[in-house]
């Protein structure tokens, strides 16, 4: 048979290809042809029109809004998580397969304007089913996978500048820089990349509003939650303000596009209508209704991870850390993640290289790190307890875990999870805490040790994760050695898992 996969996840960076990987694989190995369009941080490569409607049927494994769902209209489809691939392609594969025996669906496209004019809904991945807390779930990982770049972009140039230039380029203006650059003076080299990085990270709010808006309504929700972030900064709500912004506009946005209204009106609300009655009603919103609370809330949150210090700090720390182990890359993850990146957005340009905001960050890289790392430990040090596709797969892990890619672990823990995600928590936990008890602050909030140069005190973030490792590797040898009265030995027979990328 012949297939077609969209796979997309809230960051675009692991998940997305793990999941495009595992489905080429289960078609290669039952005899059928599979062709995926991965929509993952780094584009897309559209899928030829010929493959799609040569298709028997299609595999939507995306948390995230499918970009262009209309190609598909009328084929047999499977909608799952993308996780779902990871775990089991296989099962994944036969719900395909007998979607396609029972014959063509319904129409992948938004459903047809009711009577009255009014236009049809957005066809993404969050209005196609799931319960209440799923949508609001996907809707807020949309708007979050888009300001990541943002918040890598931003903090990295700022980190480098800081480096190349010293915490004195905070007070520089821009017109020092336009008019007395200086391209043999390490100053001026570091205020130009700590100012570019300061103009990156002054979108990061816009672009998280304006996303939850099109996740939610589609394009004409993009002006109105730009507007709402923009808003947000204006009036000092920050993070917590573009997260309102995003749902207002948002919502406002769908249900204009959802009234009924003359066909001679219908073709301008879209492009005029829509938008500037959107972005009127979410700047009416956040100046005069919502700005003062979210902002008096915001400034708790910052004064609160402020005031955190000493056992308080390691604690919260630990707690980072072990969200990042709990279901690897899943809702508990990426909760703990946005978490760590809100504050990066809190803190943003700020001179103060020591803010508990960036502490939180380096905690939860590092805790994110060390799952992968410790099972590819154990695979060395106890190889028997491991099967040979489990022994393949942890060559892969040293890669991905040194990356920050946590799915690494997710092969282990799919096929033993009551042994190995206790123990890998147990490792990210104590990583997550003693980060925060050396006092390591990480700026980037992606790269895994690719970024050590821009963090602060290296050595004892490397330390941290040595030592989280070792506890990973440890605490996974012993849980799988539990109940066992020999050890497993791998056969030949056993396929070899290959490198997930």
């Amino acid at each position: 048979m012949k297939f077609v996969a969209i796979t997309s996840c809230p960051t675009g960076i692991a998940h997305t290809y793990m999941a495009a990987e595992a489905l080429e694989q289960a078609a290669g190995a039952e005899g059928h042809e599979m062709h995926v369009e991965t929509q993952g941080a780094a584009g897309s490569q559209p899928l030829d029109p010929g493959v799609i409607a040569a298709a028997d049927a299609v595999i939507y494994a995306a948390d995230l809004e499918v970009r262009d769902k209309e190609r598909f209209a009328g084929k047999p489809f499977v909608d799952v998580g993308v996780k779902a691939p990871i775990s089991d392609a296989a099962a994944v594969l036969t719900a395909a397969t007998e979607a396609a025996a029972r014959g063509a669906a319904e129409p992948a496209t938004a459903p047809a304007a009711p009577a009255g004019g009014a236009a049809p809904a957005p066809a993404t991945k969050v209005t196609s089913g799931g319960g209440t807390g799923t949508r609001v779930r996907q809707w807020l990982m949309t708007g979050v996978s888009y300001m990541i770049p943002f918040v890598a972009a931003g903090g990295i140039l700022i980190a480098l500048g800081f480096m190349v230039g010293g915490y004195e380029i905070a007070s520089v203006e821009p017109t020092a820089v336009i008019d007395e650059f200086d391209a043999t003076s390490a100053y001026s080299w570091g205020a130009l990349l700590f100012l570019t990085g300061g103009a990156v990270f002054g979108f990061l709010v816009p672009v998280l509003a304006g996303f939850i808006a099109f996740a939610i309504a589609d394009r004409p929700g993009l002006a109105p939650g730009f507007l709402g972030g923009a808003v947000s900064l204006t009036v000092g709500a920050g993070f917590l303000g573009g997260l309102v912004a995003g749902f207002i506009a948002g919502f406002v946005a769908l249900g204009l596009t959802r009234t009924p209204v003359p066909p001679a009106v219908r073709g301008i609300m879209p492009v005029v209508v829509t938008p500037l009655v959107a972005s009127f009603v979410t700047g009416l919103t956040m100046f005069l209704v919502l700005g003062k609370p979210l902002k008096a809330l915001m400034d708790g949150l910052s004064g609160w991870l402020g005031s955190l210090s000493g056992s308080s700090l390691v604690l919260l720390g630990a707690i980072i850390g072990l969200m990042m182990a709990v279901d690897m890359g899943g809702p508990v993850n990426k909760a703990a993640y946005t978490f760590a990146t809100a504050g990066l957005a809190t803190a943003g340009a700020s001179a103060d290289g020591n803010a508990v905001e960036f502490t939180v960050m380096a905690a939860a890289m590092a805790a994110g790190m060390t799952p992968p790392l410790g099972l590819a430990l154990a695979t060395v040090v106890r190889k028997r307890l491991f099967t040979q596709a489990e022994q393949q797969n942890g060559k892969a892990a040293w890669i991905l875990g040194a990356s920050f890619i946590t799915e690494g672990a997710i092969p282990f823990a799919a096929a033993d999870p009551l042994r190995v995600i206790p123990a890998l928590m147990a490792g990210s936990a104590a990583t997550g805490g003693l980060v925060a008890a050396f006092g390591v602050t990480l700026r980037a909030p992606h790269g895994g040790i690719w970024v050590t140069p821009l963090i602060g005190n290296p050595l004892l973030f490397l330390l941290a994760i040595v030592i989280g490792t070792a506890i990973t590797c440890l605490a996974v040898c012993a849980v799988k050695g539990i109940g066992r009265r020999t050890e497993a030995v791998p056969t030949a027979a056993e396929p070899a898992a290959s490198a997930a990328a």
